[in-house]
């Protein structure tokens, strides 16, 4: 830190729009690059950096803190952006929690254009193959990585979400992340073996282990080749039954992934993703900009838009999150829209607006009783009303569903049914409230089980209500991308299951090797059991005896792998 006098504070503020402007042009150099080199979908990655470079909520803060507190732009910015990035790396979301990285991604960058000084990390001119170990390493650091010379790389920190993994994978490069302490266990020049497809990093590996690898690799390709020849059938069971198999999707430029990978459209949009990291929501025409550009381009294929679920742990810059005892069981979800009704009013008019495309769905999240319902729909027709009144298209029969994520929308589940289009499970959120485990609590986390008998019957309860008023039911939590529980779901009842789009085609590979005789037979047993150890194992049982090759290059099912 250094004191600032007199009129030096007004020297720091511009000293920090100079580095600003020139870190900015870096981005989107680097945006170039790599959509050059990848594709658009992974230069939009950067959008995020360049987001952070715009919010003005941090940077007015940046600047308040160097006239007031008379410290220069460095050590302003990097006080004010590591706040920031460690609320972020707090967050439960998997998701938002990984973009701490790009965070201090661009602090780093910021604060090397600040003080002059070049980046320490060059991995753009590796002289000889290896394995790169580190700490973490950035979106940025990643985009320089030659493919020729890099056989793979480790972090110690890290998710399969990040964006750090997401361009690995586009890079068809190895990757392991969130091992701990990888980078203190190895010196430079150390022989190691890489196991992308386990999440394991061996250390001077042996003739057997070498001999055990070479082995896994030639069944993993096989694998992969079997994955491509599904991916462009429907996911049908051997006995007939057809499945929905549709996909997750952040943002627009998501869609193309839906496609390359064979999905029946999209099952969640998440929609909260464009109003983080800038410092105001997105305006009504930002959003049905964004919507009718996902629609357009995934016709004739249906787009299902969850409205905004922010919240819990997810909040905007803009509007800081209330203090809250317990803020999961606080002003979330549809609570928070209901009361913020210019912002909930901006975004029902884009989806209205966007659903003239034809294929566009509406669902609210969180969900808990009736009258949550009839308020959003009431604000529904008051805004179609709006628009028709000033001569703006929409779909007036744009289908509105609801996620049952609450016990409480499970109970009164039939009042839901008889006014929805459907329902979407929200798994994630049902086992957290149902058994009251926080899962991102490691001295509670064993607790979280998906096959639990309270959470097996509830689902099924579930898609009964749903079915007795003839509306289809879906999943769109993990559940739903694990190939172990899949048949486990159908067997209860689902009729779509929504995923990760890079998660379809092992879904789509077991479902087609399932009877759904096998499905229901699973089911039974399961919601007449008492342990959720004994369904957990019937429900391996079954998946590894149908697709086994889809398990035999994993020492255990869930290895964190990249």
């Amino acid at each position: 830190m250094r004191p600032l006098v007199e009129d030096q504070p007004a020297q720091e503020v511009e000293r920090l729009e100079r580095a600003l402007a020139e870190t900015r042009q870096q981005i989107l150099e680097i945006q170039r690059r790599v959509s050059e080199a990848m594709g658009a979908a992974e230069g939009n990655i950067f959008e995020a950096h360049l987001l952070v470079l715009e919010d003005r909520t941090l940077m007015e803060e940046v600047i308040r803190a160097i006239h007031d507190q008379k410290v220069n732009a460095e050590h302003a910015f990097h006080t004010v952006a590591e706040r920031y990035a460690t609320t972020l790396a707090a967050i439960e979301d998997e998701y938002l929690r990984e973009r701490a990285t790009d965070m201090r991604d661009v602090t780093n960058r910021v604060l090397n254009n600040l003080m002059g000084i070049e980046p320490e990390v060059d991995l753009a001119h590796l002289r000889e193959p290896c394995v790169i170990i580190s700490h973490d390493l950035s979106p940025s650091n990643t985009a320089q990585l030659d493919r020729h010379n890099v056989l793979g790389f480790a972090t110690d920190v890290g998710a399969s979400t990040s964006h750090t993994s997401i361009m690995a994978r586009s890079l068809r490069i190895p990757a392991v992340v969130g091992l701990h302490n990888a980078s203190n266990e190895l010196e430079t020049g150390d022989y190691a073996l890489l196991d992308g497809f386990n999440g394991v990093l061996i250390i001077n590996p042996s003739d057997q282990s070498l001999f055990e690898y070479g082995q896994l690799l030639r069944k993993q390709v096989s694998l992969q080749e079997r994955l491509r020849d599904v991916q462009l059938e429907t996911a049908t069971t051997l006995d007939g039954h057809r499945v929905i198999l549709s996909a997750n999707i952040e943002t627009a430029a998501d869609v193309a992934e839906v496609h390359k990978n064979g999905a029946d459209g999209v099952g969640l949009f998440r929609t909260e993703y464009l109003y983080m990291n800038r410092g105001k929501p997105p305006t009504e025409e930002q959003q049905f900009q964004a919507y009718s550009e996902a629609a357009s381009a995934l016709k004739p294929l249906p787009l299902v838009i969850r409205t905004l679920d922010l919240g819990g742990d997810k909040y905007m810059s803009h509007m800081p999150g209330p203090q809250e005892m317990n803020p999961f069981l606080g002003w979330r979800a549809i609570r928070l829209c209901l009361q913020e009704r210019e912002m909930f009013r901006d975004q029902l008019r884009a989806i209205l607006r966007a659903s003239a495309e034809g294929n566009v769905r509406m669902m609210y999240p969180m969900i808990s009783g009736l009258e949550e319902l009839k308020q959003a729909n009431a604000l529904v027709e008051e805004y179609k009303a709006e628009l028709r009144a000033e001569q703006i298209p929409f779909d007036e029969n744009l289908e509105i569903g609801a996620m049952i994520e609450t016990p409480s929308a499970v109970i009164v589940a039939d009042s839901l049914a008889k006014r929805m289009k459907f329902f979407s499970i929200g798994t994630n959120d049902l086992i957290q409230y149902s058994l009251a485990v926080d899962r991102m609590n490691e001295k509670i986390a064993h607790l979280y089980e998906p096959t639990h008998p309270a959470i097996v019957r509830l689902i099924k309860a579930t898609i009964d209500s749903a079915h007795r008023y003839k509306i289809p039911v879906s999943v769109c939590g993990e559940m739903a991308g694990d190939p172990v529980l899949a048949p486990l779901l159908l067997g209860l009842g689902v009729d779509e299951l929504s995923v990760s789009s890079t998660l379809i085609p092992s879904i789509k590979f077991i479902i087609r090797r399932l009877k759904l005789t096998e499905a229901l037979e699973l089911a039974n047993f399961a919601l007449n059991c008492e342990s959720a150890a004994e369904i957990l194992e019937r429900c391996q049982l079954l998946a590894r005896g149908i697709a086994p090759s889809l398990f035999d290059t994993q020492e255990d099912y869930g290895s964190p792998a990249s």
